[in-house]
């Protein structure tokens, strides 16, 4: 009897929900079985869920293989199809005790259980007690989405926003600290949106005050991915006074000019971009910023491009997250007619990478000499608050805080 290999494409939401799986596939004794949780933003991402489904299946001809994550749940019938699945379950599904007792059992009449995202009105604040690694850990405090970026598929993934309550947070990151991490992420598809859904409707700065004044012994509180233009006054306010809550932040930007903003249904302007970062880097001025862009929407001209191009500069973006536009069914996007040639798209991303790395080079050029705080993620290899990382000739302790100077940097990291 095998444990369940797990498998996890895309976001650090995934990767967290594969965690509480391992729980309850643990506690339903299910074994030689390999799980595959998805991602469904791009058609890109579907293609390499089936292709990771196929090799898989080769590397594992007896074990029963089970799909799961946004990708199954939007398309469970392209999986279903697979002859290398025996399972396809929806993300309410996966989270399920009794999803995985099911399975621990024999798949019955129901290979595919996926039900309507869309009618689900709560998130479950999953304890998990660990990661594997003892440096950092992820946890989800919202779900789903309510906006329709017109290039999205998300929200048809993960249903609408719902929040997991302030007080089921706190006492999970307090269970967190008492077994050794010393840094926790709050991960979410739309963090901005917490707590919209909950009495009073707190916003998220609400709630990372309240982490912090009662997990006093939390050492490193980090944000992942939000939406700029719903930050609150709450969340600005600790930006500029909470030296624990970490000084990087990775923005939902999307594109650099205001006509293709338009198109794409998003809710700020180019300018809107640029005085939250100068703001926050005013309150905070050791602030890094990481951003999502996405390279050749439909209709973007090589100006509305350029606009996206002169935007990591004007934001002072450090680390940034290229997706090169792929047309994803199902979305207002793929029905427009002037879609960019894809070699063009392409073009545009290498564009958009290459100043991406020479914002990366002036950031690590910039910290040589400065003393950091370095988070170890395993013996050799540690990130600075910044989210920067720096790898170590000598051994260090894993998880482990150590206060360094910097003496060097080399291919995108620094030295110490």
């Amino acid at each position: 009897m095998n444990p369940p290999k797990f498998t996890t494409m895309g976001c650090r939401l995934n990767a967290y929900e594969t965690e509480a799986m391992k729980d309850l596939a643990s506690q339903a004794g299910l074994s030689d079985a390999v799980i595959v949780n998805t991602c469904a933003v791009t058609a890109e991402a579907v293609r390499k869920a089936r292709q990771e489904i196929r090799k898989l299946r080769r590397e594992n001809p007896h074990a029963r293989l089970i799909v799961t994550g946004c990708a199954a749940q939007t398309e469970p019938q392209t999986f279903a199809e697979m002859s290398e699945v025996d399972a396809v379950i929806g993300n309410t599904e996966k989270m399920q005790a009794k999803t995985w007792a099911g399975l621990s059992g024999n798949f019955g009449t129901e290979p595919v259980q996926v039900d309507d995202i869309m009618s689900v009105t709560e998130t479950a604040g999953h304890l998990i007690d660990g990661f594997g690694t003892r440096s950092r850990a992820y946890v989800q405090v919202q779900n789903g989405c309510d906006h329709r970026c017109t290039f999205c598929i998300i929200p048809y993934g993960r249903g609408n926003s719902r929040s997991v309550p302030a007080g089921v947070v706190v006492e999970q990151i307090k269970r967190l600290v008492d077994k050794g991490f010393n840094e926790v992420v709050l991960t979410g598809v739309d963090l901005t949106s917490w707590g919209a859904d909950l009495p009073g409707t707190p916003p998220l700065g609400d709630l990372v005050m309240r982490i912090l004044r009662l997990v006093p012994d939390l050492p490193r509180l980090r944000i992942s991915s939000i939406d700029s233009i719903e930050v609150d006054e709450n969340l600005m306010q600790a930006i500029a006074t909470e030296t624990r809550l970490m000084p990087h932040l990775h923005l939902s930007l999307q594109h650099g000019d205001d006509l293709i903003l338009k198109r794409m249904k998003r809710r700020h302007l180019r300018d809107d971009a640029i005085r939250f970062t100068e703001e926050a880097r005013r309150l905070r001025p050791d602030m890094t910023f990481g951003a999502d862009i996405i390279a050749g929407f439909p209709t973007e001209t090589e100006a509305h491009f350029e606009n996206s191009l002169k935007l990591v500069e004007d934001c002072d973006l450090t680390w940034l997250h290229v997706f090169p536009y792929s047309k994803r069914e199902g979305t207002p996007a793929a029905r427009i007619p002037s879609q960019v040639d894809g070699n063009v798209i392409k073009a545009r991303a290498a564009r958009l990478r290459d100043a991406g790395a020479r914002q990366v080079e002036r950031h690590l050029a910039a910290q040589v000499g400065r003393n950091h705080r370095v988070l170890m993620e395993n013996s050799h290899m540690g990130r600075t608050e910044q989210f920067t990382e720096v790898r170590f000739d000598s051994a260090q302790i894993e998880g482990a805080l150590v206060h360094v100077k910097i003496t060097g940097h080399a291919s995108g990291h620094l030295t110490a």
